[in-house]
């Protein structure tokens, strides 16, 4: 099989398959960061799938493409791939790739312009609702209070001075420990870059909403971060007091109510924090770990294995 059909099936195949078995396994929530990273893995594979096949199709119907994509490969080299033999399919199929890897960019871009006119509104009424005083310098604190009868709290990334904004009402609720738990659950999304995952993620799923393994990476992707970050706050301050934090944030948004919520994942997550299950071995996540980084390693095989043959 030419090489660009075995690297389409096999991102087909990834796509199709990846979602029902991580998401049917029982490991992901009780690891969410290796989780979080099989993910990636996976999506890494199939988007470098279709690149590859890109390169190679275009390679195919011009030689100009050609003459980048084997600019130091021998002649040898080049004729294992047997590129004639594509036939006039390669220019269409290249072209609607080529198609692709730029709708997949605009999305990207559109995404990122998004969060950072967010950013910008959120910079703007933290402004308005809490201006500096006279003589006051740059917030250099790492808690912002805001008055208000809904508790809620959000992480701000302004600039150099990244600040947790926290409502009166939230204050009112949480405890000093508490209020700690919840700094590390907010930090730890802040050390970790979750939000440049979860801009991507849905990306992705919002360019290409039939592809199944884009819409699962970015609903597991948006419920493991929490996860990850609900761990790294009870690793400083426990589990309990994680916990009860969330409770004391969120109890009165109708989430451990009958009725379905946006939030309905914080039941989940306090249930989770209270009754955790047992961590896997170090050595079974060593093993998911280097099993999930040869994943994208299969389509840079299936490219340059022809290629390497050639070379004996």
């Amino acid at each position: 099989m030419m090489v660009p059909l075995a690297l389409l099936v096999l991102a087909g195949l990834v796509a199709a398959m990846a979602p029902r078995v991580l998401t049917r396994a029982d490991w992901p929530d009780r690891e969410p960061v290796v989780a979080l990273w099989v993910w990636q893995c996976v999506v890494a594979c199939v988007l470098l799938c279709c690149a590859l096949a890109m390169a190679l199709t275009g390679a195919a119907a011009w030689d100009a493409v050609r003459g980048h994509v084997f600019a130091a490969a021998p002649r040898g080299v080049v004729e294992a791939y047997e590129l004639p033999a594509y036939g006039a399919w390669a220019a269409p199929l290249a072209l609607v790739l080529a198609g692709g890897a730029a709708w997949t960019v605009a999305m990207l871009s559109r995404e990122v312009h998004a969060a950072r006119a967010r950013r910008r509104q959120h910079r703007a009424e933290l402004r308005v609702r809490s201006p500096r005083l006279p003589g006051e310098g740059r917030g250099t604190g790492r808690l912002v209070v805001l008055e208000s009868d809904r508790p809620e709290a959000r992480w701000l990334s302004d600039g150099s001075a990244p600040r947790l904004v926290i409502t009166t009402a939230a204050l009112r609720r949480l405890d000093g420990p508490q209020l700690d738990a919840l700094l590390a659950h907010e930090q730890g999304h802040a050390r970790a870059h979750h939000d440049w995952l979860l801009h991507c993620a849905s990306a992705l799923a919002n360019g290409f909403p039939q592809v199944p393994v884009f819409a699962a990476f970015r609903d597991q992707v948006h419920h493991l971060v929490e996860l990850a970050a609900d761990d790294a706050a009870s690793r400083r301050f426990g589990r309990l007091t994680t916990a009860l934090a969330l409770v004391e944030l969120n109890e009165d948004r109708g989430v451990f109510g009958p009725c379905p919520s946006p939030l309905a994942q914080v039941p989940v997550r306090v249930r989770r924090l209270l009754a955790p299950s047992p961590r896997l071995t170090a050595a079974h996540r060593l093993r998911l770990t280097a099993t999930a980084a040869l994943v994208p390693a299969v389509p840079l095989l299936v490219t340059f294995v022809p290629g390497l043959s050639a070379l004996r």
